[in-house]
C-alpha cells in the first residue's frame, strides 16, 4: 500500500500547491461495501476571506461554513443543486480556504459497487464531476466535520500526472476578478475531467 497523507503534507504549501499536488492521490472511503478509491483528476482552489467564490469571503461564518474556520484536513461538504460536493481544508485553523474534488479516475476493483452508487451510470459518466464523485464513492453529508487523518475518508500516495493544466474555476459566475482566477487544476487529457472534450482526450495521463 502506498504512504497515506498525514498532516506533514499540508504544512508549508499553499491551498493552490495543494490542489495541484493533490492531483493523482488516491482518495479513499471506507464504507460498509467495501473500499471506494479513484485517482484525483480535477481539483479547484478556494482562497477564502478575498475569494468572492468562496463560501468563506470576508471571513463569513456560518453554521454550513463553520468547518472552514478548522485546520487542515478537515473535511467540508455542502449540498448544491441536490448533490453533494467534497472539498477539504487546507490551511491553519482560522483561515478558511479549501479545495474542491471534481473528478476521479475510479480504481476498477471498486467500479461495479460505484455502478451501483451511481444508478447504473458507467464509463466516464461515473466521476466525471464534483457530485458524480461523490455518490460513486458513497460520501454524504454525513461526513462534514470528518478529518482525513482519523477517519473512513483518507489519500494516499499513488500515481504521477504526465501534465498538469490549470484554467479557469467552473461554474462560478458574476463573482468580479474571482470568475477568472485560474484556480482549476486537472491532469491533462484524463477522460474523467468534468465537461471534457473528445478531442483533448489522451491515454497518456500518468508519469
Amino acid at each position: 500500500m502506498k504512504p497515506i497523507i498525514s498532516k506533514d503534507f499540508f504544512e508549508n504549501k499553499t491551498t493552490i500547491e495543494i490542489a495541484r499536488d493533490i492531483l493523482g492521490m488516491r482518495l479513499v472511503h471506507q464504507t460498509d461495501k467495501g473500499k471506494m478509491s479513484g485517482y484525483i483528476v480535477e481539483t479547484e482552489a478556494y482562497l477564502g476571506a478575498t475569494d468572492m467564490a468562496a463560501h468563506s469571503f470576508r471571513n463569513l461564518k456560518t453554521k454550513r461554513t463553520d468547518i472552514m474556520f478548522q485546520s487542515a484536513g478537515a473535511i467540508y461538504m455542502y449540498q448544491m443543486h441536490r448533490q453533494v460536493l467534497l472539498n477539504f481544508i487546507t490551511m491553519k485553523a482560522g483561515i478558511p480556504e479549501a479545495v474542491l474534488i471534481r473528478a476521479i479516475e475510479p480504481e476498477a476493483s471498486c467500479e461495479k459497487q460505484m455502478e451501483q452508487y451511481r444508478n447504473g451510470k458507467t464509463g466516464i459518466e461515473l466521476t466525471n464531476g464534483p457530485g458524480k464523485t461523490t455518490q460513486a464513492l458513497g460520501l454524504s453529508m454525513e461526513d462534514y466535520g470528518k478529518t482525513l487523518f482519523d477517519s473512513n475518508i483518507w489519500l494516499e500516495e499513488a500515481k504521477i500526472p504526465h501534465l498538469i493544466e490549470a484554467t479557469n474555476r467552473i461554474g462560478v459566475p458574476n463573482k468580479g476578478v474571482a470568475t477568472h482566477y485560474p484556480l482549476r487544476f486537472t491532469v491533462k487529457g484524463s477522460p474523467y475531467i468534468s465537461a471534457q472534450r473528445k478531442g483533448l482526450i489522451s491515454t497518456n495521463n500518468w508519469r
